[in-house]
């Protein structure tokens, strides 16, 4: 737990000091949010009933800009053979990084999405589920993000490939984080919606690391 502490503690800092990803992230989410009114209308009801789509689709796309650099800065300084090296099992490794990505991406949008979903006029019956599907949603991105990162690892034009790979695997993710909001804004129970997304959690939790150490492993070789 101590060495897993330490490799958050040391990508947050790496994070900070540059501060690009975080910024382009939140930056192109609200940019593609905004851009939404002028394209469809700024009637109330057309943004009302398309507001829990056009956040999540917009944060999946956010999420995904930062992913490509998740392992590729220690892959190009040599950081990563020496973290495969260590004693400390990679796969701790994995959910080290995947938890600081998260801290500098997703968490962010987690706190821009309520400004956004006031601008798009959603229903107030909706915030307590879009907050609570991006808090369970997001952390599942970024685990299969880093599956994708790692195994594009190397390649050219990696950020196409990765979005190639990973976009499909986010459909149950964002067909599940909207019908939540919805069924929430018509006064339906999202407990089903819930456990399902905390499946899907608890599943990449227990897979997304081994699958990613074995790309790692595989892209140091």
């Amino acid at each position: 737990m101590i060495r897993f502490l330490d490799i958050v503690r040391r990508d947050l800092r790496l994070a900070l000091r540059q501060g690009s990803d975080s910024v382009m992230v939140v930056t192109f989410f609200i940019l593609t949010v905004v851009l939404f009114p002028f394209g469809i209308g700024p009637e109330a009801s057309v943004l009302e009933r398309v507001a829990p789509g056009v956040l999540w689709v917009t944060a999946l796309l956010a999420a995904m800009l930062s992913l490509d650099r998740l392992f590729q800065a220690d892959y190009e300084d040599g950081s990563l053979e020496l973290l495969v090296l260590t004693p400390t099992p990679l796969e701790l490794v994995v959910a080290a990084k995947v938890t600081a990505h998260w801290l500098t991406t997703g968490l962010p949008l987690l706190a821009a999405a309520p400004l956004l979903a006031i601008f798009l006029h959603l229903n107030a019956a909706g915030f307590g589920a879009l907050l609570l599907t991006m808090l369970v949603g997001t952390p599942i991105l970024s685990l299969l993000g880093g599956v994708g990162a790692a195994l594009v690892l190397g390649a050219r034009r990696g950020g196409v490939l990765l979005s190639l790979l990973i976009l499909p695997l986010t459909i149950p993710v964002l067909v599940f984080g909207v019908g939540a909001i919805d069924a929430a804004i018509l006064g339906m129970p999202i407990g089903s919606y819930l456990a399902i997304l905390g499946g899907m959690l608890f599943a990449a939790l227990a897979l997304a690391p081994w699958a990613t150490a074995a790309a790692l492993r595989q892209a140091t070789e």
